[in-house]
């Protein structure tokens, strides 16, 4: 996918006699190590300090909506920034999509091959998959399952995460042999296993837009409003990009539906 990098307004950086202030910043497990990578950058640039919390989007949500003081939230899907922003919770014309996630089939024994066929012959104890109903790369898994016409067969095998993160976890350890994952984890410099890996095709699964918002209390921090503006600069994509993530670069408002 060909990008086309826009350039984001010029932050105001510490140096330049701006006060130094806090954002919080509440991100979906996939998508973690990256924003802790940008959240290191804005710091320098800034002089403003970031608390990055990590967690499912659907826990994250539902912490939100419970009055946790997060300033920035970054969705794994685009349903509950959406939610947010009807429910007068966030600020509207923030709501942009920051990330595209890329679902693979991911083992860390590089004897064993991650693909259609392995899992039809199910000659493996456990997959791994976020669940489904509260992370949205598990809810990828599960469509890409159905479409491939083994969402039943192989449900005695399928063991879930709270996250797509905690699905990554049981994979690397072998606890499951096989997992269904985000590539920005086996992307990971952490990740030290090479493993055997298919990249889901895009038609088996819905996009898996991720959405940013600036949440009501991030709409008064000028702080938050720095640190949404520069994660649509070039420098932030192509640090998103690395992760293995798809960024369009476009950084376009969409009206919530």
């Amino acid at each position: 996918m060909r990008r086309v990098l826009r350039l984001a307004p010029v932050l105001l950086l510490a140096a330049s006699g701006a006060s130094a202030g806090e954002v919080t910043v509440a991100v979906a497990a996939n998508a973690a190590e990256a924003v802790e990578a940008l959240a290191a950058d804005f710091e320098q640039r800034t002089g403003h300090r970031v608390t990055v919390t990590v967690g499912s989007t659907g826990k994250l949500y539902a912490q939100i909506l419970h009055g946790a003081p997060f300033d920035v939230f970054l969705a794994a899907d685009q349903e509950r920034p959406r939610l947010l922003v009807e429910q007068g919770l966030a600020v509207e014309d923030s709501l942009r999509t920051y990330a595209i996630g890329r679902l693979v089939l991911w083992s860390s024994d590089p004897t064993i091959e991650a693909t259609p066929e392995t899992l039809r012959a199910g000659s493996f104890r456990r997959l791994a998959i976020a669940n489904p109903d509260l992370a949205p790369y598990g809810a990828a898994a599960r469509d890409a399952l159905r479409a491939l016409g083994l969402w039943e067969s192989l449900r005695s095998k399928i063991v879930m995460g709270e996250n797509v993160g905690q699905s990554f976890t049981m994979a690397a350890s072998g606890n499951a042999e096989l997992g269904f994952i985000a590539l920005s984890s086996v992307r990971s410099p952490r990740n030290g296993r090479v493993g055997s890996l298919w990249e889901v095709p895009p038609n088996l699964h819905s996009p898996i837009r991720q959405d940013s918002v600036l949440l009501d209390r991030g709409g008064k921090n000028p702080a938050a409003r720095d640190f949404r503006l520069f994660l649509q600069s070039p420098k932030a994509l192509e640090t998103i990009e690395s992760f293995g993530f798809v960024v369009d670069g476009q950084g376009r408002h969409r009206r919530a539906r």
